[in-house]
């Protein structure tokens, strides 16, 4: 049996990616833990803490386990939060993912999975078409957009074969609720929970395709199957956009609760970002999509169960100028 690596692995997606292999491959799952959780792992696949960001700790994992397939998610996927963390973010998001590209190349892995963003197409045109010209308007779009540069280049030079996917809003069992910076369906959910109000910037009205996760996980997972595939760029996702305000909706109508909306000043963020998914469903065409209210239900469930979870606000903001108020009032609780 061949040996993959996950990086990111005991995250939200990445778990789910995780129990996708573990049934035909050795899985190994690479995570710092920072917005993970170990109970997330699959019991069947082997956990090893660390960050991608230790080039000696990435090179020493490759020469033990020489892996055929590399399944690269770890990343802080803060994108509004990523403007005010913009060293961290780059080191992380990119640094990270370059440690990992030279491994691969070094170590002759036959595939490397790249989980990029929507992100990187900015206020581009919707749906966004994977023929779109990038361009990013925050840090984190930025760093994937520069990850998927370094893959072709990589490609060109070394053949690195690689498939990237670029996923969008997604949710699910396993979201990381305590998280106030991302997943906004899980910040409804835990808001929901503590009987807080729903915060939302803005007037609601910005509008997103929201993406059921064990939608994607298998789509991804089995990528490194279709040869086809490889050196293409991917949109992954739901196809039906909603506002904000409709979101409110669905998420209270799964939790059988009724909040109270806080509508915040609106931040820096691309209004409208919905992609189109003809060429995945061409490629992949087993690819699915789950409707949005069964998903919150399935979602809803799950969180009932779970409970509410604390958040946290983020150590060491390196950019303070111009960040939501709300955003800074986490701060002064510290």
């Amino acid at each position: 049996m061949d040996t993959v690596l996950v990086t990111g692995g005991a995250g939200f997606l990445g778990s789910h990616i995780v129990d996708c292999l573990v049934d035909d491959h050795q899985v190994i799952v690479l995570d710092d833990l920072s917005g993970g959780f170990e109970e997330n792992v699959n019991s069947s696949a082997r956990f090893v803490r660390g960050s991608v960001q230790d080039a000696d700790f990435v090179k020493d994992l490759f020469k033990n386990f020489h892996f055929k397939y590399v399944f690269h998610l770890a990343a802080y996927a803060a994108e509004g939060l990523s403007h005010f963390i913009r060293n961290y973010n780059y080191q992380n998001n990119l640094i990270g993912s370059v440690n990992i590209i030279n491994n691969c190349v070094n170590f002759n892995t036959e595939c490397l999975v790249f989980t990029s963003s929507i992100a990187v197409y900015g206020s581009n045109q919707v749906p966004m078409i994977e023929q779109l010209n990038p361009q990013p308007e925050d840090p984190y779009g930025i760093s994937k957009y520069a990850v998927e540069l370094d893959l072709k280049a990589a490609r060109h030079l070394f053949g690195l074969n690689y498939i990237v996917f670029r996923p969008h809003n997604i949710y699910g069992e396993r979201q990381n609720m305590a998280d106030p910076y991302r997943n906004v369906i899980g910040i409804f959910m835990n808001q929901i929970l503590q009987n807080k109000p729903v915060t939302v910037f803005g007037n609601g009205t910005q509008t997103r395709a929201f993406t059921y996760v064990k939608d994607v996980a298998p789509v991804i997972a089995k990528s490194v199957n279709y040869p086809r595939a490889y050196g293409e760029v991917f949109n992954v996702g739901a196809d039906k956009a909603c506002s904000i305000n409709e979101l409110i909706s669905g998420v209270a109508k799964a939790m059988k609760r009724e909040p109270v909306v806080e509508y915040l000043p609106a931040r820096e963020e691309v209004l409208h970002a919905y992609a189109s998914h003809a060429k995945v469903k061409e490629y992949f065409p087993w690819h699915q999509d789950t409707d949005l209210e069964a998903g919150l239900e399935k979602m809803a469930d799950w969180a009932m169960e779970f409970g509410p979870r604390k958040g946290t606000a983020f150590q060491n903001i390196e950019v303070g100028k111009n960040m939501p108020p709300s955003w800074k009032n986490l701060f002064s609780h510290q």
